[in-house]
């Protein structure tokens, strides 16, 4: 019996059932997530989205409020909320990881996929955005640094698939995320 390319993926992902999306801000997990998810007809979920809706605030305010530390425990929360559906792609924050916890339930839970992207393209996607509390500094490019020597060894710790982003549309690297999962 022949199955279509995405009923082939669908049945591979009944092993692990859902996809997770990691990468630092600006990578584009939101936009790709919501492709992917369109693509092979699961349900999205963005964990910042979520918290937002929860808190009835946006990720600033919960970061003014709260700092950093309860915003972290907010988004563990999540993470371990959604992780537990199932047939859905997530599009982590990019923090998420520093989290123990959530990096074992994303990895138990779910095929990781890392959007790797440059700090140029970084800062070109994130230079308008006011939504971001760690990059309203003078210093966007020394933050960014930063978080990625600290993050980075992170995704990959986790990572079943590495993905760049900066040259491609969402819907191209949607499409080579499907083309990896179909060979997993």
């Amino acid at each position: 019996m022949l199955f279509s390319l995405t009923a082939r993926i669908l049945l591979k992902m009944a092993e692990k059932r859902n996809i997770f999306l990691v990468g630092p801000m600006g990578a584009g997990k939101s936009t790709i997530g919501r492709h992917l998810a369109q693509q092979l007809h699961m349900e999205f979920f963005d964990s910042d989205t979520v918290i937002e809706e929860r808190t009835g605030a946006d990720i600033a305010w919960v970061f003014d409020v709260e700092g950093e530390e309860g915003f972290r425990v907010r988004e563990e929360n999540v993470i371990n909320d959604l992780t537990e559906k199932q047939g859905i792609v997530l599009a982590t924050g990019g923090g998420s990881i520093l989290s123990k916890e959530s990096r074992n339930r994303l990895s138990a839970r779910g095929i990781v996929v890392y959007l790797e992207t440059t700090i140029e393209k970084q800062l070109a996607r994130t230079q308008r955005d006011k939504k971001r509390p760690l990059l309203q500094t003078d210093q966007p490019r020394e933050v960014l640094e930063a978080l990625a020597q600290e993050r980075n060894p992170l995704y990959e710790e986790i990572a079943d698939y590495v993905v760049r982003t900066d040259d491609q549309s969402a819907k191209v690297v949607a499409n080579q995320i499907i083309e990896l999962l179909e060979n997993h």
